[in-house]
């Protein structure tokens, strides 16, 4: 981006000198700042880029104040901030609602602008005084805005909304428990609605994601990584020591042994069958062959997993003609029994209701024929259907067509 020719306002002509001093530093090489330089240099820069956020922040509440978004027919300065800068939507509206704050935080704006304040304990600062009653003397409110201006000397933005929570003891201890307890319902509430994990397998043999939890079950998750990731634990698991701290590393791995060792008797059932994942593996595996194992949500495994996994949970045998398991109970029971539904799913891999993807866990067995027409209770006539399509196969206004691929089709009677 080219600096404006000849800028009028004192504002551009910084920006512009800004631009030019950071060309003559771009490839400067550091090897004769020595250490006390380059300390007081970094917290120097940390210090700028504060003052900097205050001078964007200003310019673009002016921005809304002349309709810059409007001269170009955008639907506001953020979307049009964003466009312009390739910037997030969410980080321009962050900065735009930072600039709306500041110009009604007057200690927060002016301890930005010298410095002494970094933009997140800035946005906490803002939001801890919105947060208090409205009733309150607005002497108060401005003495206890200062009050944590003057702290952010001394705590970071996470501890300072700590401090926030409690600011009305200070002010009006009365009712102070009363509003602490209603900001926590809302972060609660607010926290709940943004739990997400999203989930992409890659062609590494990785499966990739993202989460985010509410603070109190995210502290409970990490407290019980790091007890998998703790150094005497792992010594056990893997019989040396390692780093002394869990990094990325070990806490992943410790991720890994949290889902192995989750208790499947705690899981709720889905179509019948607690939520475990069944692994096939051919008995040659198990006797040092080299064929994979095969999950039942269809990813393959190393013969070496497949045996590992063996001699750590029972061996179902599913459709591969056991004994430990009965398989086909004829007209003497009603419903599948869980073997019955484990050997069904790792058949059909799903609904088989034609065009329709629903996984295992979000379908039933369907006798095929039914139950009241002389159906039996075993796997040659049971086959998995989502609750949409099992609904249509017990519909008189629908006729079932099975197919040669083994599927099944619905079509409305006329």
């Amino acid at each position: 981006m080219t600096a404006q020719a000849n800028p009028h306002h004192q504002v551009t002509h910084a920006v512009t000198q800004i631009h030019t001093l950071l060309d003559q530093v771009t490839d400067s090489s550091l090897w004769s700042m020595d250490t006390t330089e380059t300390a007081h240099t970094l917290t120097e820069l940390t210090r700028a880029a504060a003052r900097l956020a205050e001078v964007e922040a200003r310019v673009a509440a002016h921005a809304d104040t002349v309709g810059v978004a409007e001269q170009v027919g955008a639907t506001s300065v953020a979307n049009w901030w964003a466009h312009e800068t390739r910037m997030t939507r969410t980080e321009a509206h962050r900065k735009t609602r930072l600039a709306t704050g500041l110009e009604t935080h007057q200690p927060v704006h002016h301890a930005l602008a010298a410095g002494d304040l970094l933009v997140d304990q800035a946005r906490v600062i803002i939001r801890a005084v919105e947060d208090l009653p409205d009733h309150l003397d607005p002497e108060l409110v401005a003495q206890a805005e200062q009050h944590l201006v003057d702290q952010a000397a001394h705590f970071d933005a996470v501890a300072l909304r700590h401090l926030g929570k409690g600011l009305l003891h200070v002010i009006d201890p009365e009712a102070a428990d009363a509003h602490e307890a209603k900001l926590l319902e809302r972060e609660e509430r607010e926290a709940a609605m943004a739990t997400r994990v999203t989930m992409r397998e890659d062609e590494d043999g990785t499966l990739r994601g993202t989460f985010t939890l509410p603070a109190a079950q995210g502290q409970m998750f990490k407290k019980q990584l790091l007890a998998l990731a703790a150094p005497k634990h792992r010594a056990a698991v893997e019989g040396h020591l390692g780093e002394r701290r869990p990094g990325p590393q070990r806490m992943g791995q410790a991720f890994v042994e949290w889902i192995e060792r989750y208790p499947t008797d705690r899981l709720p059932e889905a179509g019948g069958v607690n939520a475990t994942v069944v692994v096939t593996i051919p008995v040659e595996t198990l006797q040092g062959g080299l064929k994979p194992g095969t999950l039942d949500t269809g990813a393959v495994i190393s013969p070496g997993q497949a045996r590992r996994m063996a001699c750590e949970a029972g061996i179902l045998p599913l459709v591969l003609g056991g004994t430990s398991e009965v398989l086909d109970l004829g007209r003497t029971r009603r419903f599948h029994t869980k073997a019955q539904r484990i050997a069904i799913a790792h058949r059909d891999r799903g609904c088989t209701a034609e065009g329709c993807d629903a996984p295992p866990g979000m379908c039933h067995t369907h006798h095929d024929p039914t139950w009241a027409t002389g159906g039996n209770t075993n796997t040659k006539h049971g086959r998995l259907l989502c609750p949409k399509h099992h609904a249509r196969a017990h519909d008189p206004h629908y006729t079932t067509t099975h197919l040669p691929n083994g599927k099944v089709a619905f079509t409305r009677r006329t």
